[in-house]
């Protein structure tokens, strides 16, 4: 019985490597392709045929091309942590740790920028399964308000205690806001989307600081109950 194990898991292993290169294979030339067609313009078929693979290949790893997008989705909210853990690690001010985050997520969508700008007029469409708040695209956007959520807690920022709960959902559609505000920046390098970020954080940090101020309490409450009912 030991003599037979050790092949079949080293056939089954070199399978999952050829399986998972393939599956990247296809990823990537979607990726181009959708930079160089666009989206509507690019068919699975012609995703199969430049990749070289059979379509029927290409729809076991990705059941359409929607699903193409929600790998994409979930690859850079992998990317953004990783590029964000740094600053993270390093600093504890919620400002430096939010605009360290912010300034992350752009980096990593650089490379994407020609492409974002036809992307993002499928997944503004509200009943597309690429808009950001579709269910199909839950499991990312959990991941990136999340990421806010380590922002928030591994900061010494005092919060009010009924809004920080809700604060890192917050934080993420202020990031949503400073992607789309990037999708249509062009200056050279984005460098307007740099400064949006510069100088929103520190209102952001202060207003943050304000919640706890008595004076305040009841408008942050309207703003919770607001948020909640929407929500809802």
């Amino acid at each position: 019985m030991t003599e037979q194990t050790a092949p079949t898991t080293a056939a089954g292993e070199a399978a999952t490597v050829r399986g998972e290169q393939t599956r990247r294979l296809i990823l990537d030339t979607a990726l181009r392709m959708f930079r160089e067609r666009g989206y509507a313009r690019t068919t699975m078929r012609a995703i199969a045929q430049e990749a070289g693979v059979a379509v029927g290949n290409a729809y076991y790893y990705f059941g359409s091309k929607d699903h193409l997008i929600q790998e994409f989705y979930a690859g850079t909210q992998v990317e953004h942590r990783a590029a964000a853990a740094a600053v993270l690690a390093r600093e504890t001010e919620f400002g430096q740790r939010l605009a360290g985050v912010l300034h992350a997520g752009i980096d990593v969508l650089t490379p994407y920028h020609e492409f974002a700008g036809t992307f993002f007029k499928t997944a503004a469409e509200p009943t597309s399964p690429l808009s950001p708040f579709s269910a199909e695209s839950a499991a990312p956007r959990q991941a990136s308000v999340a990421l806010f959520r380590e922002v928030l807690d591994g900061s010494t920022a005092k919060v009010d205690p009924e809004l920080r709960p809700e604060l890192p959902e917050l934080l993420w559609l202020a990031y949503l806001g400073v992607v789309l505000y990037w999708v249509h920046d062009r200056s050279p390098g984005q460098a307007k989307t740099r400064q949006l970020v510069d100088g929103a954080v520190p209102l952001v940090d202060r207003l943050v600081g304000l919640s706890r101020l008595r004076v305040l309490r009841p408008a942050t409450r309207q703003a919770i109950t607001l948020i909640r009912t929407l929500r809802h």
